[in-house]
């Protein structure tokens, strides 16, 4: 496994430093969640239209198409490919439930999940 260590992470024994990747923490985490939340609006319009062209909710091809995408990610960055699908499970799983609760709704966009 490929450990690159950048030169922030090396000056992180300077307090004053410290703190500023500690703030470059919290804004990439506020992007972090951003995109999560968009991805998860992403999952409703596909719900949507699961529902309205009569498509199964479950599409196993799909999820691992995802699943090789993030282990590839993983391998490249340095990541441990458990942690990876572990995450990856459970930001499926929301999907999943998000999807099926609109699939199964009789009502109309925008009133569901």
């Amino acid at each position: 496994m490929k450990v690159v260590v950048n030169q922030a992470v090396r000056e992180a024994a300077d307090p004053g430093t410290l703190e500023a990747l500690r703030a470059d923490l919290d804004r990439i985490d506020a992007e972090f969640l951003a995109a999560l939340g968009a991805r998860v609006d992403v999952c409703r319009s596909i719900a949507y239209y699961k529902r309205e062209q009569g498509v199964p909710m479950m599409q196993p091809h799909r999820i691992n198409v995802v699943q090789q995408r993030a282990a590839a990610f993983a391998e490249a960055n340095g990541l441990d490919l458990t942690f990876i699908k572990q995450m990856y499970d459970l930001i499926i799983g929301e999907t999943c439930r998000i999807e099926d609760l609109i699939i199964d709704a009789d009502t109309e966009p925008g009133s569901a999940a």
